[in-house]
């Protein structure tokens, strides 16, 4: 193979070849759903993106010649160290041939730059945060839900051979509306939340559509408390948690956030929302494609073809006080009720940690089974 070399990205130039460079590595895989413009712009884009006000990182792109092969970013999040307690460093952005060469090579930048930092340990893939892109696929090669990261059959391959090991993986579930009605689970679920809610004073309810601020800001509240347990969690900042809240405003349907109480004080939320990555795939957006035409035709196979036909659940959390008294049974039951009464025939609920075995097993006893599986690796520097 001619030789290649890794260069920082410092030019527009450069910047619009790593940013377009995955419509390159995927443009014959029927199952990868390209993004938005401003979506990727949102994560990559560093007077855009709102984690960037507290992480600080490089590009990295790998040139045979004229052509790219392979891309990498590193990044120190600051706010990640500082609550977690550690001190690590993350590769993200990574796409890249099936060569081994070039990715040891693109990761080893990464972790020289991590290195050079002052850091020991490397970490990812993760572009950037734990709201983002999380970890590499490897398991379920099929076609990727709203806000999960998809990746070649090689990648694992390439990540490992570069000398990386697990440190996590993070499951998503699917449950088929439909088998799950056919088989009662649905009225036993309602059965089992019934007696635990008279048991423990939860009480739950449907978003009131006349009030959506009230309830986003409501979502806000409860996110940062509930999951600030979680490994690998960081807070969101003010304006991280508008972001999250304006971007999934876009597409929530009231009938598919529920709030649950127990006596009377906000205990929990659950939110499903539709899977537009069926009309974002059919819309195939491309970067030199504006993107009002592209918004057009996802609008137009989302809401005059109506191809969505499943949901994902990419939001729930319980305040720590609360835990083990069966919020999120009751949450779980609901919600599952409610995607199948709308006409959804299928949902997915991910990512869950391997280790959270409460969310594990609540998720299994629900039907739903593990589809997928992104993985999370490290190395010492």
């Amino acid at each position: 193979m001619p030789a290649f070399e890794i260069r920082k990205v410092e030019t527009e130039r450069d910047y619009r070849a790593f940013f377009n460079f995955p419509w390159t590595i995927y443009k014959d895989d029927p199952n990868w759903v390209p993004p938005l413009h401003s979506m990727r712009a949102d994560v990559l884009d560093r007077k855009r993106g709102a984690a960037w006000e507290y992480m600080e990182g490089e590009y990295f792109c790998a040139w045979r010649g004229d052509t790219l092969i392979g891309t990498v970013g590193a990044v120190i999040n600051h706010r990640y160290n500082e609550f977690q307690g550690e001190r690590l460093g993350w590769f993200g952005a990574f796409e890249c041939i099936d060569d081994q060469d070039v990715a040891t090579a693109l990761i080893d930048t990464a972790s020289e730059w991590v290195k050079a930092k002052g850091y020991p340990i490397i970490r990812g893939p993760q572009t950037f945060t734990p709201t983002e892109d999380v970890g590499c696929l490897v398991d379920g090669y099929t076609r990727p839900v709203l806000l999960m990261p998809y990746q070649p059959r090689y990648y694992p391959r390439l990540i490992e051979g570069a000398g990386l090991h697990k440190v996590m993986d993070v499951y998503s579930f699917y449950l088929d509306q439909g088998q799950a009605r056919e088989n009662g689970l649905h009225d036993r679920l309602a059965r089992i939340a019934g007696s635990i809610m008279k048991r423990s004073k939860i009480s739950i309810r449907p978003a009131n559509p006349r009030r959506m601020k009230d309830e986003f800001a409501l979502i806000k509240d409860i996110y940062n408390t509930a999951w600030e347990k979680n490994w690998g969690f960081t807070p969101l900042t003010p304006r991280e948690l508008d972001n999250l809240v304006n971007g999934l405003g876009l597409i929530v349907d009231p009938r598919l956030l529920y709030f649950a109480d127990v006596e009377g004080d906000p205990a929990g939320f659950i939110l499903a929302v539709p899977d537009l990555n069926v009309a974002l795939q059919k819309a195939y957006p491309r970067p030199s494609e504006p993107e009002v035409l592209s918004l057009l035709k996802v609008l137009w196979h989302w809401k005059v073809r109506k191809v969505i036909d499943g949901v994902r659940v990419p939001l729930m959390g319980v305040k720590e006080k609360y835990r083990g008294r069966g919020v999120d049974a009751v949450m779980y039951s609901s919600i599952l009720r409610a995607i199948t009464d709308i006409g959804y025939y299928h949902s997915d609920s991910g990512w869950i940690l391997e280790t959270n075995e409460a969310m594990v097993s609540i998720a299994k006893n629900f039907g739903s089974q593990i589809y997928k599986t992104h993985r999370l690796y490290e190395k010492a520097l």
